[in-house]
């Protein structure tokens, strides 16, 4: 690794508010991380005079050195659109840039010419309108690296919580929590919180599916027939797991601070306690890929398109915990 984490930053949807939030963080370097862009420069430099910026691109291509840069300086992988952004406007014609950007970033992070990859928002509809289907970036950067399964986590601060299942509908949520699921979402866990969070003994909470975690099975039977024998089964191997347990009642301070981690079994379970807790600076982490991958916690905004207002603190978290995690570094 050089002396500067070499983070790839990909802008996401270009009418989104992605492009102008990377114009911005280069404006105020993040130490020890030197950023490059996976972008048409053209686009960087349209969002930097509209937001009466300073902005120097230097070229970049994987193998070329890099280093930290000044205040207004930012590294440029040039991949240009296929027609120019107009901010707020959605576009089909540009989502196979979106998706070539990250192809490229997630190839060259397995190649080892990057550190890790931070991903700005994209837009999923209009990728899905342009004949391609795409579910997020979780699943496209585990397919494209070939990992068997990658688990969203999302990290506030010091609460971190991770995901069995992400994007389904509710109805589909029982069913897809199977014993084999839960056990190796578990196994993935623990195995980036020791690896990658540099905790040699994670304690992790884990969600039961139904209110007051089934209630002795009076509420369902999920924590009795599947999700108890799995921790039974890993505590027996010495793992610190706690639950089933209520999540209305494991998101309380005095219980969160028994635990490294939460296991939610569902996205809106976890995540928006989460996104109360620190929306705006929390961090999207994908475990088990072969690579770092840290994103941003919110969308594309069209509504705040050079505004100047759409908040800058998620991606510079990203940043950061970027650059940490590619030293090996507990955040």
């Amino acid at each position: 690794m050089t002396a500067a984490a070499r983070l790839l930053l990909t802008p996401g949807e270009p009418a989104g508010i992605g492009p102008e939030l990377v114009v911005r963080l280069a404006q105020a370097p993040v130490p020890g991380a030197a950023l490059i862009a996976l972008a048409d420069p053209a686009a960087l430099q349209r969002a930097a005079r509209h937001l009466g910026l300073p902005l120097h691109l230097r070229p970049w291509q994987p193998g070329t050195d890099s280093r930290e840069l000044s205040s207004g300086e930012l590294w440029n992988w040039s991949l240009p659109l296929a027609v120019p952004e107009q901010p707020g406007q959605l576009d089909r014609r540009n989502a196979a840039h979106v998706l070539e950007a990250l192809r490229l970033a997630c190839d060259a992070c397995l190649a080892g010419s990057a550190d890790a990859l931070v991903t700005g928002p994209v837009h999923k509809g209009i990728i899905n309108e342009a004949g391609v289907a795409f579910s997020g970036h979780t699943e496209f950067l585990a397919e494209r690296s070939g990992a068997p399964l990658p688990v969203m986590l999302l990290a506030a601060g010091q609460l971190r919580v991770a995901l069995v299942t992400t994007h389904l509908p509710l109805a589909a949520v029982p069913s897809a929590i199977t014993a084999e699921r839960l056990e190796q979402t578990l196994r993935v866990l623990h195995a980036d919180l020791q690896s990658k969070f540099g905790l040699a003994e994670p304690r992790i909470l884990v969600c039961g599916l139904n209110p007051h975690a089934g209630e002795g099975g009076h509420l369902g039977r999920e924590e009795i027939e599947v999700i108890e024998p799995v921790l039974a089964r890993l505590r027996a191997q010495g793992w610190r797991l706690e639950g089933p347990l209520p999540a209305d009642t494991l998101f309380t301070p005095k219980v969160l601070a028994r635990g490294d981690a939460v296991l939610a079994m569902y996205h809106d379970q976890g995540l928006p306690v989460l996104k109360h807790a620190g929306f705006g600076q929390a961090v999207n982490i994908t475990l088990g890929l072969p690579i770092i991958r840290t994103s941003v916690d919110h969308g594309v905004a069209l509504d705040l398109v050079g505004s100047g207002q759409a908040d800058l603190g998620s991606l510079r978290a990203a940043v950061e915990l970027a650059r940490n995690l590619a030293f090996k570094v507990r955040p």
